[in-house]
């Protein structure tokens, strides 16, 4: 067998695009946001670069001519655009008089969306890449090294290699009927927050319905990194890292209370399985909206009912494009509102306009959008990625220009979930945020990040700190899935 080779390039537009597709195509768990046009585009744009804090190197594997496996790897000098946050491990590395800056990053830069990190054609190149991996940033120095929301086998071989693995919650959808057996009545009303079974204990956050209440996702603070988060010291117990989740009025536009993210996907049943939790696990997707809403628990389908009146009483319809069938005036309206979120919360946009520009010329059957109008003006709009074989949609930026109660309800979760019922669509991803998607049936889904820490002494705090977190989080889904917004089974 021929020997592997490893090459690192500065850009993805050093690598083939065809063959790095073909073999994000053979994984287990694709997503557009691994494509090559995806990765490029993030680079030539400038929106993830070196100036923005994001040093891009692409690692290759080759077997004689043929690319055996590969990955994004990046170089950070900060941790905003992540959805993993390791603030208080930096601020630890600080007070002891230690670096943690630059570190190293696997993942989708501001994209919170689990799937394949690694792309393999084996086990074997799999493992080896994560090997490289980790002797490269021994060479380079570098503090540590992030896998962040990766499928299974990434996670695996991570694993296998000795890496730390993180759990937290994610939010998704299923379009199948569930089989349920749980009673609704202790999911608390709409805006009641519960200390019960989250980590560590905080308060879970209240979540209005005006706009503005929700920044956008992967809004940073002007104010830098999260002021009110403890930091460990090497010979305390670990109890003194707060619990993922645990945040600061200071790091997060608003305000609000930050929530937890990781990364895989396994928590996902197989096709018929049922799920405790109450997520839809079996049988076939619902005929309609309407459909979807007589399986809801009263309350549920009540105060859906309730935003979806507010906001057709005032005046406002609903339009949909798809793919090239989104012109460039949609495409203009979509960035004055994702920008202006940003901008309302004191932070420049993520994303340029150049970015979109890429994404409506070389990757355009990745994006639904649809487009919130009054009095024939448009208003808002929210932006949807979809799989290559459009079985997943993911909810990823939405804006809007005027305020309207209920609106960014309808825009991000009631029309995409009325269209991938329409469409056929398996699943829809909810992004960043949490708790509150659990009435719009949103489903929690437990997430897995791998991390390598170069200090033997933190890494070992850092491990004992993750059995405890990852504790709190068995215990927060367990919460959780006595709370499903679905009816109980007859």
């Amino acid at each position: 067998m021929t020997a592997p080779v490893i090459r690192i390039h500065g850009a993805a537009s050093e690598i083939d695009a065809a063959a790095w597709d073909r073999l994000l195509a053979a994984q287990a768990a694709p997503s557009p946001f691994m494509r090559h046009a995806y990765l490029d585009a993030l680079d030539q744009s400038g929106s993830a670069s070196p100036r923005s804090g994001w040093t891009p190197r692409f690692f290759t594997l080759w077997r004689g001519r043929q690319l055996a496996a590969a990955c994004p790897l990046y170089i950070k000098a900060h941790s905003y655009g992540e959805y993993v946050f390791d603030w208080a491990w930096a601020n630890a590395y600080e007070q002891h008089g230690l670096v943690y800056y630059p570190k190293a990053v696997v993942a989708v830069p501001f994209t919170p969306v689990p799937g394949t990190r690694l792309l393999a054609r084996d086990a074997d190149s799999r493992a080896l890449l994560v090997q490289a991996l980790v002797a490269w940033c021994k060479q380079e120095e570098l503090s540590s090294l992030h896998m962040l929301f990766a499928a299974d086998e990434d996670i695996a071989a991570c694993a296998d290699a000795g890496l730390m693995l993180r759990h937290t919650v994610q939010f998704h959808w299923n379009n199948m009927a569930p089989t349920l057996g749980t009673d609704v009545s202790s999911l608390p009303p709409e805006g009641a927050h519960s200390a019960l079974g989250r980590p560590g204990g905080e308060m879970a956050p209240t979540l209005g319905t005006d706009a503005s209440s929700l920044p956008p996702e992967g809004a940073h603070s002007a104010l830098g990194r999260p002021g009110g988060e403890m930091a460990p010291t090497l010979g305390t117990d670990v109890s003194s890292l707060p619990p993922e989740g645990a945040h600061s009025a200071l790091g997060r536009p608003g305000g609000e209370m930050a929530p937890t993210l990781g990364t895989d996907v396994s928590s996902l049943p197989p096709e018929g399985a049922h799920s405790a939790l109450g997520r839809p696990g079996g049988g076939t997707g619902w005929r309609d909206f309407d459909a979807f809403l007589a399986s809801l628990s009263h309350d549920k389908r009540k105060k859906i009912r309730q935003e979806r009146r507010k906001v057709n009483d005032a005046g406002v319809s609903f339009r949909w494009s798809r793919g090239a069938d989104i012109d460039d005036a949609d495409w203009d309206f979509f960035y004055r509102c994702y920008a202006r979120t940003y901008r309302e919360h004191g932070n420049p946009p993520y994303l340029n306009r150049d970015f979109f520009h890429r994404m409506a010329a070389e990757l355009p059957e990745a994006w639904l959008l649809f487009v919130a109008e009054r009095k024939g003006q448009p208003i808002a709009s929210s932006l949807i990625a979809l799989s290559d074989d459009a079985s997943v949609a993911y909810g990823r930026y939405w804006g809007a220009l005027e305020r309207v109660d209920c609106l960014h309800f309808e825009a991000c979760y009631y029309q995409p979930l009325a269209w991938c019922i329409e469409h056929g669509v398996q699943r829809f991803e909810g992004g960043a945020q949490g708790e509150h998607k659990m009435a719009r049936a949103l489903m929690p889904v437990k997430t897995t990040s791998a991390h390598w820490l170069a200090h033997p002494a933190f890494a070992d705090a850092v491990e004992r700190f993750l059995e405890r977190e990852g504790e709190g989080i068995e215990n927060y889904i367990d919460h959780l899935g006595e709370r499903s917004p679905f009816r109980r089974a007859e």
